[in-house]
């Protein structure tokens, strides 16, 4: 794992290099292999400094997170050896310098920070930074304490509380970096010459008179910096996050200590971030399960990976647009049809502009956007996409318009290529009779807009072949997205979990109770923004479209809440933002705001709910959801259901997801919960028999940490 050699002048070379794993990441083997490989060279006499470098593209990517999770206990030690290591390296008596080649997240950009000086290779891509705090958990290795001692706490709050990742420029310019070199053998001349020249091996807090930068704690202009910093954090988390807490906490505690003592208020409060159910739920949906979906988990393994090189793409509006810019992105060559090519040529533009901004932020050159633009050919010829190996139609929701260009798309195909609809609502093996081929056929449910949104759902037919599985999440993982496969059901996983949001947000209004109330106790759960606004931006028009047709199809009278989007389709002819007029106003040059004509059609009830009460209605209701999808195959793993919540409509992160939001509540308790709201508000909220039978036996859906027994 690490090697290291001395040079002609004395100067130790140590390289990290996990010949086990693609890249280096900190876990209980390689903390304990550095602290005595650094021990060994420290105490060589004729070491005169070392440098810490990579033999790999990376430096260390951070913790090794899927064995953190599998031992929380065991991590919270491997940091607290770890810091002992450090603190080692940074009182040894020897000049020690971090020649950061590649990126250097998190554990690895401490073990950056317990260095003397730090040089970093100027490459765009390299990232430097502490993310922890986007997985529940605070920088655990000396990163609170060190990194403001280093900047001061005004820089340093930023990067630390955000999980901010910097290119080695920006990294320079906060101070987190203190030199960039251009090439390789410049980094390492240059930490040998910083060595030779310089080479003080006592860091700042450490000398006598040291000072914090921007001012000490106790300063008035730092305590604002703190005390803004603490209103913020409740402002966006609503206490729903430990881990921003936890950070603020550690570093004013820390920074009015000295430093091995401050140590040790970080490692209390690293612990209680790690051992915590939000940590928990963090670690395990947004870095493990997510990194296994990213890697191809659901792909049929028998099947040999096959790279898309054309995909050719049916309607060139916001999300044909989309998939066209980011497959080109990726490389691969796009044929953008639509029923004109001037319609064609404005879905290309929508790539040109998003280039253009890429330039704008120094991210990509002139050269690399029109070489990325020239991928990209507009037209309106079905004939142009016969020698794609995938396309995707992103037409409108129309059966008979899908089922036209499917036919046409195959009419000029080969008999390998894949077709894929996207369509978030309509089942795929219904639009899967149009195609001569329906084993080739398959649903790729993109989110808008497309060049933002990580997640695809990916939709088997019920003839929908391995082969047509295994190429189109080929070709997710070319365009860097993640996945999640489900079964054919009316609207899918996604938009049908995600509908409860919105239905039981129509129901408390048609309670009585106020929207502005509706409204907070949804952003005060985690939403990004509440039900009615969902509603809005999504369009209460398509939302009663979905439903009228779902009436038509299955010879029912649908949800009782659709009633409140009737009224504002058929009769207030308010249909969304789009039409600026919905739930809310949406006045020119000014701020949305709740419609005052609201308590006219549905007058406020005498006694209203608390805003946590409504805030578990529309949590619970979602996850009630999304255990039906588990249990109808729909949805076919708890990791799937939570990655794709999380990622798909935003439930908030610091559940881990639906499934496990159900598992840090209990199920006993949610059982319990779910029949109390059953007998207050309806039936919606009835427990399914197994999940009561799943509660009665203590079982929980990740069984490898059931925490049902906790009582609460």
């Amino acid at each position: 794992m690490i090697n290291y050699k001395i040079d002609n002048d004395g100067i130790a070379i140590i390289s990290i290099n996990d010949d086990m794993a693609p890249v280096n990441a900190l876990g209980q083997k390689m903390g304990k292999k550095l602290g005595e490989t650094f021990r060994l060279v420290a105490e060589n006499e004729d070491v005169i400094g070392i440098i810490v470098t990579s033999a790999k593209k990376d430096f260390i990517v951070g913790a090794d997170v899927k064995e953190a999770a599998s031992n929380r206990e065991a991590f919270t030690k491997l940091a607290v050896e770890l810091k002992k290591d450090l603190r080692y390296m940074e009182t040894c008596g020897k000049p020690v310098v971090a020649a950061i080649n590649g990126t250097a997240l998190g554990g690895g950009y401490e073990v950056c920070l317990a260095c003397h000086h730090r040089i970093a290779l100027n490459h765009p891509k390299i990232q430097i930074g502490l993310p922890e705090v986007t997985l529940g958990l605070l920088p655990g290795a000396g990163g609170t304490q060190r990194l403001p001692r280093m900047i001061g706490v005004e820089k340093a709050l930023e990067p630390i509380l955000q999980g901010k990742r910097l290119n080695p420029e920006a990294a320079l310019k906060v101070g987190m970096v203190d030199e960039l070199a251009e090439s390789p053998e410049a980094l390492i001349s240059k930490a040998k010459q910083w060595i030779k020249e310089k080479g003080d091996p006592i860091q700042p807090w450490d000398k006598d008179k040291f000072r914090l930068p921007g001012g000490n704690i106790d300063s008035p202009k730092v305590a604002m910096h703190i005390t803004g910093a603490a209103g913020n954090i409740l402002k966006m988390t609503y206490g729903n996050y430990p881990a921003p807490k936890a950070i603020l906490n550690a570093i004013y505690e820390g920074l009015q200590l000295r430093f091995d003592r401050a140590s040790e208020v970080e490692d209390r409060y690293f612990k209680q971030c790690v051992l915590s159910d939000v940590g928990r739920n963090m670690m395990r949906s947004l870095f493990i399960n997510m990194k296994k979906a990213e890697n191809g988990a659901a792909r049929p393994k028998v099947i040999p990976v096959k790279k898309v090189t054309k995909v050719g793409i049916l309607g060139a509006g916001m999300m044909g647009a989309g998939i066209a810019y980011v497959s080109a992105m990726a490389g691969i060559e796009v044929i953008l049809k639509d029923i004109s090519l001037e319609s064609a040529e404005k879905g290309k533009s929508y790539s040109e502009e998003l280039l253009k901004k890429r330039i704008s932020k120094g991210r990509i050159n002139e050269a690399k956007a029109k070489e990325i633009l020239s991928l990209i050919k507009p037209t309106s010829s079905a004939k142009d996409v016969k020698d794609c190996d995938l396309v995707i139609e992103a037409v409108f929701e129309d059966r008979n318009l899908k089922a036209k260009v499917t036919q046409e798309s195959e009419a000029v195909t080969s008999d390998t290529s894949i077709f894929a609809s996207n369509t978030s609502t309509l089942p795929i093996t219904g639009l899967a009779e149009a195609s001569a081929r329906p084993h080739n056929f398959i649903g790729m449910h993109f989110f808008s807009p497309v060049d933002k949104m990580p997640l695809v759902e990916l939709i088997k037919g019920e003839q929908t072949s391995d082969e047509a599985v295994a190429l189109s999440l080929d070709y997710i993982r070319q365009i860097r997205k993640i996945p999640i496969v489900v079964n054919d059901s009316r609207g899918f996983y996604t938009s049908r979990v995600f509908t409860t949001y919105i239905l039981e947000g129509l129901a408390c209004l048609q309670e009585g109770i106020s929207p502005a109330l509706i409204e907070n106790a949804g952003k005060m759960v985690g939403m990004p923004v509440g039900p009615l606004a969902v509603a809005d931006e999504v369009s209460i028009e398509l939302i009663y479209k979905i439903n009228k047709q779902t009436e038509l199809d299955l010879g029912t009278t649908g949800d009782p809440t659709m009633a409140v989007a009737k009224k504002f389709v058929e009769e207030l002819g308010r249909l969304g933002k789009k039409e600026g007029k919905g739930f809310y106003e949406y006045p020119q040059g000014g701020k949305k705001h709740l419609w005052s004509g609201l308590s006219e059609h549905y007058p406020l009830s005498r006694k209203q709910l608390t805003a946590k009460e409504v805030g578990k209605r529309l949590l619970h209701r979602q996850a009630l959801e999304a255990v039906k999808c588990l249990e109808e195959n729909v949805v076919t793993s708890p990791a799937d259901a939570d990655i794709g919540s999380i990622l798909g409509w935003g439930v908030p992160p610091y559940t881990g997801g639906l499934i496990s939001y159900i598992d840090t509540i209990g199920l006993k308790t949610f059982v319990s919960e779910c029949e109390e709201l059953a007998s207050k508000y309806g039936d919606r909220f009835l427990p399914t028999p197994k999940l009561k039978e799943m509660a009665t036996n203590g079982e929980s859906f990740y069984q490898e940490e059931a925490i049902i027994s906790h009582a609460r």
